[in-house]
């Protein structure tokens, strides 16, 4: 990494060699799935990806194998990281949480069909307000939870494609045109308590698709594709990324862990940017750390669980938003809440969609950073409750379910606790 400058407190980085860093997986990706596959299976699979419908859960290394879903989720990554190469961004915790998010969902769920009408509708939102792109860039990102829309409209509803396709599309640009000053008023909602406030926006926008369709007699039917194939294969490769992830860290704060323990004092309520409160290499090392730690939950809560497309998705977005709130202090006691709604409730506690509430529930960690050990525990046994019963208000088109479902949780619980304390 050329222009990495060593100083006394360690290695200060700039934007190119931040950027190269975000380059690395998808970088690897691309070329693994070349040494994995040829390129005539990886044209039939991106086909069967852009054609499929993408609603929860979808997992595309069983729609297009693993070729197929390696390029898929590289280049929708390199297209994001040129974006913000162009517009010539400062790499910070929130350009970093959203560029690990469409990586991890790019294994089910977003394409690169599905993913463009949002950055139309964005583009035009800030014509007309006449406002730079790279003010909304990150809420823009995030909007392509709304993905699976576009392919259900296209292509799963029984239309003529002439009429399918268009409305589709047309619904995707509506949506990146008013998510930016929607998800800025439902942020009130839970008052920074839930890290994806996206996903809470999106799945408001979720059920009003899905209530217009049902009346008029259309249902989205649910659905849970699989895979099994790359469990080994895809353990591997993680646990060795996150593994270099902490050695990057390691490596610019001046080859030591000295100072990790600070970032434990923030209770990681939005907006709390790890890049700028910490540096860069603590960020890394968190990072890294959280990924191992997201892998052991799915081992010890799965029972050495498999890992597909979605439980893929599920730690990459703990790993993203490890640089923009989330440490080991205020997740772990969600993923035991989780743990312990997974054992003493209905559902199966090594199935996927239980799974991936441990996960994705990790965005409630501010509530556990705010109100407590005993609060996080609480907030994640509430959290697979909900998570599991709010998918069929949006049919599934919201990829962010859990950010939905997290978004009832903290305005919930953050409410109730504040009023138990002000009670005291």
């Amino acid at each position: 990494m050329s222009g990495i400058k060593q100083k006394k407190i360690g290695f200060k980085i700039g934007r190119i060699e931040n950027l190269e860093i975000l380059l690395i997986f998808p970088t690897l990706l691309f070329i693994l799935a070349f040494v994995f596959d040829n390129p005539n299976n990886i044209f039939h699979g991106l086909y069967s990806i852009i054609i499929s419908p993408d609603i929860l859960l979808t997992d595309y290394l069983k729609i297009g194998g693993l070729g197929a879903t390696f390029v898929n989720t590289s280049l929708l990554a390199f297209f994001n990281i040129f974006i913000i190469y162009k517009l010539q961004l400062k790499i910070n915790g929130a350009l970093i949480a959203a560029t690990y998010t469409i990586i991890g969902f790019s294994f089910f769920g977003k394409n690169i069909f599905n993913v463009w009408p949002m950055y139309i509708g964005g583009y035009l939102y800030i014509k007309y307000h006449q406002i730079e792109f790279k003010n909304i860039l990150v809420v823009v990102m995030f909007s392509t939870a709304l993905a699976p829309a576009v392919s259900e409209l296209s292509f799963s509803l029984n239309l003529p494609i002439y009429i399918g396709l268009p409305l589709g599309i047309f619904f995707g640009i509506i949506c990146g045109y008013i998510i930016t000053p929607l998800s800025s008023n439902m942020s009130r909602v839970h008052d920074g308590y839930n890290l994806y406030n996206i996903g809470f926006t999106a799945g408001i926008i979720g059920i009003v698709l899905n209530s217009i369709l049902r009346s008029f007699g259309i249902n989205i039917p649910q659905q849970q594709i699989l895979s099994t194939e790359y469990d080994t294969f895809l353990k591997i490769l993680l646990f060795l990324f996150f593994i270099l992830l902490i050695i990057i860290g390691y490596v610019i704060n001046n080859k030591s862990f000295k100072g990790y323990n600070k970032i434990f004092n923030f209770s990681g309520r939005l907006v709390t940017d790890f890049t700028q409160l910490v540096g860069y290499g603590l960020t890394f090392i968190n990072m890294g750390i959280m990924g191992l730690i997201a892998m052991s939950f799915v081992f010890l809560a799965g029972g050495n669980g498999i890992f597909n497309g979605p439980v893929v998705g599920g730690i990459f977005t703990v790993v993203g938003f490890a640089a923009l709130g989330k440490h080991p202090k205020n997740t772990i006691p969600i993923m035991i809440g989780v743990f312990l709604a997974g054992i003493l409730k209905i559902w199966n506690m090594q199935s996927t969609p239980v799974i991936i509430a441990g996960l994705f529930g990790t965005t409630l960690a501010p509530i556990t950073g705010k109100y407590g050990f005993s609060a996080g525990i609480i907030a994640g046994f509430l959290h697979l409750s909900v998570a599991m019963n709010v998918g069929t208000s949006h049919g599934g088109i919201n990829l962010y379910n859990n950010g939905f479902s997290g978004g009832l949780v903290a305005a919930f619980l953050y409410s109730l606790f504040d009023t138990l304390r002000k009670g005291d």
